[in-house]
C-alpha cells in the first residue's frame, strides 16, 4: 500500500468541484486515509513549495495557494501515486487527457485544480507537512478484496 497527498487547490474549491474531485478518487478504488478543509499559511506554503524557491513563478504560486481554502487529503492504495497522477492529468490542462480532472475542468496551467505528490519521497514529506501521524485513519472497506489484488 502506498499513500499520496492530494490538494484540491483554491480554484477547485471556488468552482465548487470538491465533491466531483473526491468522487473520482473514490471511484478509482483508492481509499481515503485523512482529509482537512483548511487555509494554507504563507509559512506552510513556503515549506511545501521550497523546491521552487528562486524560480520566477514561486511568489505567484505562494500567493495563489494561500488565497482561499483548500482540501488536503491522503489517499492510499496499490500504486496510489501513479494512479492519482493519472486521475489528475498532465500539469497543463491543455495537454491533459479527456477524462482526467485537469482535462475535463482545467483551463490554464496556473489554475489546474489539484496538486498530487510526484513520488514516494515527496509523498512522505508532503503528508508530514499537512498531517500528524495520529490523523491518519487505518481502515478496511468491505470492497477492498474486490479492488486490491493479494500479492
Amino acid at each position: 500500500m502506498e499513500r499520496t497527498l492530494i490538494i484540491i487547490k483554491p480554484d477547485g474549491v471556488q468552482r465548487g468541484l470538491i465533491g466531483e474531485i473526491i468522487a473520482r478518487f473514490e471511484r478509482s478504488g483508492l481509499r481515503l486515509a485523512a482529509m482537512k478543509f483548511m487555509q494554507i499559511t504563507p509559512a506552510l506554503a513556503a515549506r511545501h513549495y521550497a523546491v521552487h524557491e528562486g524560480k520566477r513563478f514561486y511568489e505567484g504560486l505562494i500567493q495563489y495557494i494561500t488565497s482561499a481554502p483548500v482540501v488536503v487529503m491522503a489517499w492510499e492504495g496499490l500504486n496510489a501515486i501513479q494512479l492519482a497522477r493519472k486521475l489528475m492529468g498532465k500539469t497543463n490542462p491543455l495537454d491533459a487527457d479527456a477524462g482526467s480532472i485537469r482535462g475535463d475542468f482545467g483551463v490554464s496551467i496556473g489554475r489546474n485544480l489539484v496538486h498530487g505528490s510526484d513520488g514516494p519521497e515527496t509523498a512522505a514529506f508532503e503528508l508530514g507537512l499537512f498531517f500528524a501521524p495520529e490523523e491518519f485513519v487505518t481502515w478496511e472497506r468491505c470492497t477492498d478484496a474486490w479492488i486490491f489484488e493479494e500479492n
